[in-house]
């Protein structure tokens, strides 16, 4: 009896095994994709809900917001600030805000 789709499984899971436990041998490095998958999230939700876009324009928007949105909520960053303040850099022909969170060195750190 042939195990083709279990034998080709086991090879891939031997080819990666020391991406697979990496958590293992890197103290800090979850064991699951948790995080992954909750920031992604909204995202899968807004294309279930809408049915997805209908041009490649409008993919990009979507996975250029949706990034956008993503990123400032892990840095607690307000997003419909960061939006107005970039429509407004475009409208004035000014340096449109980064996503970039800001780093203040040490020594001039002022809520130390």
């Amino acid at each position: 009896m042939s195990h083709t789709k279990t034998r080709k499984t086991c090879h891939k899971l031997l080819k990666h095994t020391e991406a697979l436990w990496t958590f293992v041998r890197i103290e800090g490095v979850p064991p699951t994709n948790n995080a992954a998958e909750q920031i992604i999230r909204h995202g899968v939700i807004v294309r279930k809900l809408s049915h997805g876009t209908h041009s490649k324009k409008g993919s990009r928007f979507i996975e250029r917001i949706l990034t956008v949105h993503a990123t400032l909520r892990l840095q607690k960053r307000n997003v419909l600030d960061f939006v107005r303040q970039a429509c407004e850099a475009r409208l004035r022909r000014t340096t449109p805000p980064s996503l970039l969170p800001a780093i203040v060195p040490a020594h001039l750190d002022i809520a130390a």
